[in-house]
Parts: C-alpha cells; sequence; structure tokens
C-alpha cells in the first residue's frame, strides 16, 4: 500500500486575491514590473526554446503587485494563516477515504516554497552518478495537492521544476531531447473551490478530473494516470493553463497595447498596430474574451502550444459610418516570444496578475506532468 501525502497550500481566508481566480493562496511582497531574468540568453521562439540558457531553474520568477506566489522561500499566507490552522473538510474526507482503503496518510500544510520542497523532496528517486535530483518512478509514495485556484496548483509544479530541472551545463544523456525536464510524478488533485467546478471552470473541470474527496482518493490508489503538457518560460515559472496579455479601463473598455508576437518562425504581430489581446494557451481557459473566440479546441497534451492575437479593424459602412471589428490571427508551435512595444502590458498567467515589460518566452514541454485521472 502507498504513503499518501495530503499537501495543503496555507489558507488566505480574507487575503486580497491575485494569486488566481477565486482568491490568492501565496503572498508576496509587493512588486511593481517584470523582474524576470534572461535576456543575455534569450533565444527568438523560432529558435527553439529548450535550448536557451534562462531555462535554468535557478531564474527568478515573475512578480506583481498583486499576491503572485514569486520567488525564494516566500510566505504562503493569509490574513488568519497559521501554524494552528487546522485542514480544510475536504481534506479531512479525503484523507479518511485513503485511510479507508488502507492507505498510510500524512496531511501537511505548508507556508513557504521551503516547506513545499520539504514535501517533494519525498518522491525523489536514489542517488545518480552524475549528482542529479531525479523523481523516482517506482516510489511508493502519491502526492495530493489540495487547490483553491490553479494559481497555487501551478506554484506547487513550479517548486517541482526547479527541484528535478538540471541546469543547461549538466543536461544528462537520458533527458528527452524536446524536453528541459524528466517525467514529474504524478499528482491527484483535490479541489477546494466547489463553484469552479462550474461557469469558472478551473483545470480539474477542464481535464474532467474527480472533484469529490472520496473519489480523488479512490484515483489515487488506483494509479491511472494521463500525462500532460507543460509551459515553461524565461521568468523562470511554469504555466498550466495559459496566458491572457491585455486588460480594460474601469468601464469595462479594452486597452488597446502594441507588442511583437512570433510563434516558431509565425509573426501573428509585428508590434506596429494596435492589439486588443493575446492568448497563450496549453488548456481552454484563456479560449475566449467577453465572447470572442480566442483559441480553437487547445489540447493540453498534443505538445503544441496554441497562441492568438485580437487586432482592432476599421471598417466603413454603406453610408461612410465608422464600424469595429476584431481580427483574430491564430497559429501554433513549440515557443511563442511576446515582445511589448508598451510599457508595463498587463497579463494573467494561470490566474496569477503581474505587467510585462520585457521579452517573455514560453516553450512547450510535451506530457513532462502528470494526474491521477480516476
Amino acid at each position: 500500500m502507498y504513503d499518501v501525502v495530503l499537501l495543503t497550500l496555507a489558507t488566505e481566508r480574507g487575503a486580497a486575491a491575485g494569486c488566481g481566480s477565486g482568491g490568492g493562496a501565496c503572498c508576496a511582497a509587493p512588486a511593481t514590473g517584470d523582474t524576470s531574468t534572461g535576456s543575455p540568453g534569450e533565444a527568438p521562439a523560432s529558435a527553439g526554446a529548450p535550448s536557451q540558457t534562462s531555462a535554468d531553474p535557478a531564474a527568478t520568477d515573475d512578480t506583481s503587485p498583486a499576491p503572485a506566489c514569486a520567488t525564494g522561500d516566500t510566505t504562503i499566507c493569509g490574513d488568519d494563516a497559521g501554524p494552528g490552522d487546522p485542514p480544510r473538510v475536504p481534506v479531512l474526507r479525503c484523507a479518511d477515504a485513503l485511510t479507508d482503503a488502507g492507505a498510510r496518510v500524512e496531511t501537511v500544510t505548508a507556508y513557504s516554497d521551503a516547506e513545499i520542497d520539504e514535501v517533494l523532496a519525498r518522491l525523489d528517486g536514489p542517488p545518480r552518478p552524475d549528482g542529479l535530483t531525479f523523481p523516482d518512478p517506482d516510489s511508493k509514495t502519491r502526492l495530493v495537492i489540495a487547490t483553491g485556484s490553479d494559481a497555487q496548483l501551478r506554484a506547487v509544479l513550479r517548486r517541482m521544476v526547479r527541484r528535478y530541472a538540471p541546469p543547461p551545463s549538466r543536461r544528462p544523456d537520458d533527458l528527452a531531447g524536446n524536453r528541459t525536464v524528466p517525467d514529474l510524478p504524478p499528482i491527484g488533485i483535490l479541489p477546494l473551490d466547489p463553484d469552479r467546478g462550474g461557469a469558472q471552470r478551473d483545470l480539474v473541470a477542464q481535464l474532467g478530473l474527480p472533484r469529490e474527496p472520496a473519489a480523488v482518493a479512490a484515483a489515487v490508489l488506483a494509479g491511472r494516470t494521463r500525462r500532460l503538457d507543460l509551459l515553461r518560460n524565461d521568468g523562470g515559472s511554469v504555466t498550466l493553463d495559459g496566458a491572457l496579455l491585455g486588460a480594460a479601463d474601469e468601464s469595462g473598455r479594452p486597452l488597446h497595447w502594441r507588442g511583437r508576437v512570433e510563434v516558431d518562425d509565425a509573426v501573428l504581430a509585428t508590434g506596429e498596430e494596435p492589439l486588443l489581446a493575446c492568448a497563450v494557451g496549453n488548456a481552454g481557459g484563456y479560449a475566449r474574451l467577453d465572447g470572442l473566440p480566442l483559441l480553437t479546441d487547445p489540447d493540453p497534451a498534443d505538445g503544441r502550444i496554441d497562441v492568438a492575437v485580437a487586432v482592432p479593424v476599421v471598417t466603413r459602412g454603406r453610408w461612410g459610418r465608422k464600424r469595429m471589428r476584431f481580427e483574430v490571427r491564430r497559429a501554433s508551435g513549440r515557443a511563442v516570444a511576446v515582445i511589448p512595444r508598451d510599457s508595463d502590458v498587463p497579463y494573467l498567467d494561470d490566474g496569477v496578475e503581474a505587467t510585462l515589460n520585457r521579452k517573455r518566452s514560453w516553450w512547450i514541454e510535451p506530457q513532462a506532468w502528470a494526474v491521477f485521472t480516476g
């Protein structure tokens, strides 16, 4: 039978939203701008992002004025978070179901990146001759992440990538040529927000994974898994669902911005024309914007990034009256680069708010992470 660790990020009841739709769970010191590194070693999207030196897992993550699960041993916090916080009811129910099935269960609430890392260390494989740390493919320990938002799940996966991704200078021969990380260990996902299974669909809903605690427990013990693509970026972070660049003013009117958008060898925007939005998709969370279809049928396991830009186009009717319509340009590939021409372009990445003021590249890691499916 298995040892199962039920990991919860510290609750944030009353904390400011920002780490994801439905409320953030990781709080970072406020910062402005895009603090990512990587320009000296960046390659354009068409050059094949996995070879970039900025893929080093020690690179810094992006930060934002909102809580953004940022770098370092960031405190995972909330107004009433503390060492005495009891496990949430769904966590207790999942633990009971696992115990009833014969598993040895431990519930852990993490208040920092360091405490997340301590849990992930239990998934390490045996020592390798090259000194690298890789996950154990035959581990008898299984991990369930209790999440209040996709951003919380992203925070744990980010730490997992930082733990297991080898530096470019120590790339081993047994690492797949189209990857910078080994196969990450499968995880169970226990949603803590029931509303995210409805109209506001979280990643669990999009993937059709079980939501009820007993069903999650059964899926983890059954062991059936589904491997999924992962997006890494040159800011040192990861994306599970997608990113949406652009914003609206206080009245809800879209704010136009300019930027160059490249997908492999294709140029969707040159940077000379205004853009309404740019969607970078792995799954379908950002497939539509206020009813405007951006991404068409994104597949989180097809090994490709789906990208779309919405460009406002002014036309004139029969009587000379101006009309506004939106042209959507789409492409898919292994990597995408967005180079803003305007300063501080707002964006959401898996629900985490940030601003972009320098080049940002995402690239695909095919089948890099996995979930227990039931």
